[in-house]
């Protein structure tokens, strides 16, 4: 019998101690684990693993996703149909920047522009329309949120989602990387590659978060109209750029037969004419559907007000 216990108690086992790592150490993990598995056995790897990978963007996208998982836990969940097209669009630009696909897209132009219609549209179009900032902000590190606030991110971020900037730059930047000098140099330099891609989809968060902001003014930086307007303007330069890669009579980007086309039966000419395609008619039905959206929330919200006024 133990001093100072009573007769027929057992002294209590102590509760064992258990250590958990941050979730981003575990994406830190995975990432170090993928990265050498395509450095070392490629040919090996699953088709959804990353073909040639790319610190940045593994990381960037795994992290977000931590960030938002967390923050539904913690209580700022979003319904089921933006929680959908916020993993779609995440899942959409993993797959045009880290699995083969981003291999072909180097080898075949309707395919490069096919995977900048996912960076610049499709993909940030997606995470934009499920509005999931409250969630992510939840689920990121306290330290983070502070020091991008004391880094003036917001300032920056007003700045940019200037309705005249950000129109400048989603169109400057689809038309700096389609110069065929910035294409074959771009296409040739891993550097400059990953910046192009970069800057297409951090341009086309910036730009669809300014147009699908579901808020009134003055919660939202700029009203209705100004957003149905840029939606409506991005349609036309793009479909005349379309249109003059469709009528040249030249190969303008012989970067991919330099590095190979994938598929030998399309010529250079039908090639850079299904580029064109894909360059503009995409690009106008998103921003159509962009269009509806915002006609729709203006309805509703002026609905709204004649209500309360009556």
């Amino acid at each position: 019998m133990t001093p100072g216990h009573p007769i027929g108690l057992a002294r209590a086992a102590p509760a064992p101690v258990t250590v958990r790592l941050p979730a981003e150490l575990w994406v830190v993990a995975v990432a170090t684990v993928l990265a050498w598995a395509a450095n070392a056995v490629p040919a090996s790897l699953p088709p959804w693993a990353p073909w040639d990978f790319s610190w940045p963007a593994f990381l960037g996208i795994g992290f977000t996703l931590v960030w938002f998982v967390r923050g539904w836990r913690t209580g700022h969940a979003i319904g089921t149909a933006r929680a959908t097209c916020f993993l779609l669009g995440l899942a959409s630009l993993y797959f045009a920047l880290l699995t083969r696909f981003e291999y072909a897209a180097q080898h075949m132009f309707l395919l490069n522009r096919l995977q900048h219609a996912i960076l610049h549209h499709a993909g940030p179009f997606l995470i934009a329309l499920s509005w999931p900032g409250e969630t992510i902000a939840a689920g990121m590190p306290a330290a983070l949120r502070r020091g991008a606030h004391w880094l003036g991110a917001t300032r920056a971020m007003r700045f940019v989602q200037h309705p005249v900037v950000a129109l400048v730059l989603f169109q400057g930047l689809l038309y700096l990387w389609l110069i065929p000098p910035v294409t074959f140099r771009a296409m040739l330099d891993p550097v400059l590659y990953a910046v192009m891609n970069a800057s297409m989809v951090i341009d086309g968060l910036l730009f669809w978060f300014l147009v699908l902001d579901p808020r009134p003014l003055p919660q939202a930086s700029i009203g209705y109209f100004p957003r149905l307007a840029l939606a409506f303007t991005i349609i036309f330069p793009q479909i005349a750029v379309g249109t003059l890669l469709g009528l040249a009579r030249t190969d303008l980007y012989p970067s991919f037969a330099l590095c190979g086309r994938l598929w030998s039966g399309i010529s250079p000419l039908a090639d850079q004419q299904l580029g064109g395609l894909i360059l503009w008619i995409p690009a106008g039905m998103m921003s159509a559907f962009a269009a509806v959206l915002i006609m729709r929330r203006m309805f509703t919200h002026e609905d709204s007000l004649v209500r309360l006024a009556s």
